[in-house]
This record gives structure tokens, C-alpha cells and sequence, in this order.
């Protein structure tokens, strides 16, 4: 089954690898016994799906958690490996359109107001003065 992340990028189920192992989380001794934990793996840098801008966008965004340019993400919340599946999927698919999202506007730099910065100013004197107060006089 096919990974839609958005309208522009949809992930072929071919291009995904999974790893089943033994989970920690809750299930008493049914963990012990069965490898309810799902890893999916999905290679950024040999992927057909992406074009080259998206490429490059996602392994600079999530070069933090890319291994040799391979994101993995995985799940051991249920104690079914089919629902853990699910929100491997899930988590893949949050995380990818999260990091091709745009970011928000540049910032428009302001200047202070005439204002603020006579308070600025009056508050350093202020300031100043207090520790010239502080100081012993000087001899004479």
C-alpha cells in the first residue's frame, strides 16, 4: 500500500523496508513472545518518488535523523504489530509533511520607537547614577 504524504508526494509501498522485533511495551508476557515492534525505513537520497528540490529540503530539514541518508521510524505503542504498523505509517507520513511544509514569513526588522528608547536611556542613567552612589568618596 502506498504512502500518500501529500498531494504532491505519495511514497510506493516498494521503496519502504520493514523491521519487526520484540517490543517493551505493553502486552505482560505476550511481548516476550512475539515481535510486535515495527520499524519502517524509507531511503531519501535513492528515492524515485521525490523530485530533486523536495530531496534536497528533506535531507537538509531531518539531516538530524537521517543514517547514510535513510530515515527510519518506529513504533511499539500497541501490542498488535499490525497497529504498530499503522502508526509507523502514520509517524512517517506526519514527519515528511512537516519538514516539505514552507516556513513561516522572514521576520521584517523594526526599529525601536523614539519612546523606548528615551526609557532605555533614562533607566541606564538611573542605573549609573545608583552605582556611583555606592562608590566610596574620593580622598582628597
Amino acid at each position: 500500500m502506498d504512502l500518500v504524504v501529500n498531494p504532491a508526494l505519495t511514497i510506493p509501498a516498494g521503496e519502504l523496508q520493514w523491521r519487526f522485533s520484540r517490543s517493551s511495551g505493553p502486552g505482560g508476557q505476550h511481548v516476550n513472545t512475539s515481535d510486535s515492534r515495527a520499524a519502517v525505513s524509507w531511503d531519501i537520497a535513492g528515492s524515485a518518488a521525490l523530485t530533486g528540490e523536495q530531496r534536497a529540503e528533506l535531507l537538509r530539514r531531518l539531516s538530524g535523523r537521517l543514517a547514510a541518508g535513510v530515515l527510519t521510524v518506529t513504533a511499539s505503542e500497541q501490542r498488535s504489530q499490525l497497529r504498530n504498523r499503522e502508526i509507523a505509517l502514520a509517524k512517517l507520513a506526519a514527519l515528511l509533511a512537516q519538514s516539505l511544509a514552507p516556513g513561516p514569513p522572514p521576520r521584517r526588522r523594526t526599529k525601536p520607537t523614539r519612546g523606548s528608547h528615551a526609557r532605555r536611556l533614562t533607566a541606564k542613567k538611573q542605573r549609573s547614577a545608583t552605582k556611583q552612589q555606592r562608590q566610596k568618596p574620593p580622598r582628597d
